[in-house]
């Protein structure tokens, strides 16, 4: 057996897999992140790349009120004074996230899964349905890779973790739905928008984000919405007790290792990033 020693060798920190990341874990998931790459500094490795399949914090990344933190960023500084070289990353909440980092950052999607799954099944003029004007680009992105229609719901959030579908910009009468989302917290906006695909007559309406939280009672309004399939990918370990008949759960395994051997061999992850 080959001797690797840490300063040798590169050393990769993967965030939020093993057994533990729920939501409610993410702080201690990150403090051990922290001390794993303050123990790899001080052990002279000589490379460093933090994993995050799920960064969590992602949705602070402004001040939306007066008087709080910007946390994504407060996540960014953390990672990067203690010591990281290089951070991987899986769908960001928003892309601005990796200006937050002063190290090279390299965000990985989860939409080559996504599609390679959807291409498997026989849709029936398919339509991906934006949950929301900010989730337009990223739908028509998948709309392009399944040569599929686009339609943008209008959302309001009249109160946090609350929304309310107010118009659906786009023929969907008739067609099978995608609705594309790079998480899944209370599933508010997945329900509610696949309630007004059905109003407007949706044959079969399936969803799909990369990270499944599934906090509160996202469950249970799962289960009674007339979404056909929930798929969501493995970035964050979902719980026994939040598994459910429609949740389809894929593997990211096969990405995350190819970037890593990128990575590791200094070659571009480029390739990854469609």
């Amino acid at each position: 057996m080959a001797d690797l020693t840490l300063s040798r060798s590169q050393l990769l920190l993967l965030a939020g897999t093993a057994n533990r990341p729920l939501a409610e874990e993410t702080a201690e998931n990150y403090l051990e992140l922290l001390l794993l790459i303050d123990a790899a500094r001080r052990a002279s490795a000589a490379r460093i790349t933090a994993v995050l399949p799920y960064f969590g914090y992602a949705r602070q990344d402004r001040k939306d009120q007066p008087r709080v933190a910007i946390s994504a960023k407060l996540m960014a500084n953390l990672i990067t004074h203690a010591g990281a070289d290089r951070v991987l990353g899986m769908d960001f909440h928003s892309h601005q996230v990796q200006g937050f980092f002063d190290i090279p950052v390299d965000h990985l999607y989860g939409a080559p899964v996504f599609v390679s799954h959807f291409r498997q099944k026989q849709l029936h003029d398919p339509v991906v349905v934006a949950p929301d004007v900010g989730s337009a680009k990223m739908a028509r992105g998948f709309a392009k890779r399944l040569n599929a229609s686009l339609a943008i719901i209008d959302k309001r959030r009249p109160s946090a973790n609350v929304a309310e579908v107010v118009n659906v910009v786009g023929e969907v009468a008739a067609k099978d739905c995608l609705i594309p989302d790079d998480m899944i917290d209370t599933a508010g906006t997945i329900t509610e928008a696949a309630a007004a695909l059905k109003r407007l007559g949706a044959r079969k309406i399936y969803a799909f984000a990369s990270h499944a939280l599934l906090s509160g009672p996202a469950v249970e309004r799962l289960r009674a919405s007339p979404v056909d399939e929930v798929a969501v990918t493995n970035t964050i370990r979902i719980p026994e007790d939040r598994v459910f008949e429609k949740l389809k759960v894929l593997s990211i395994a096969g990405l995350i290792a190819k970037a890593i051997g990128y990575e590791h061999s200094n070659q571009s992850v480029s390739s990854l990033f469609d």
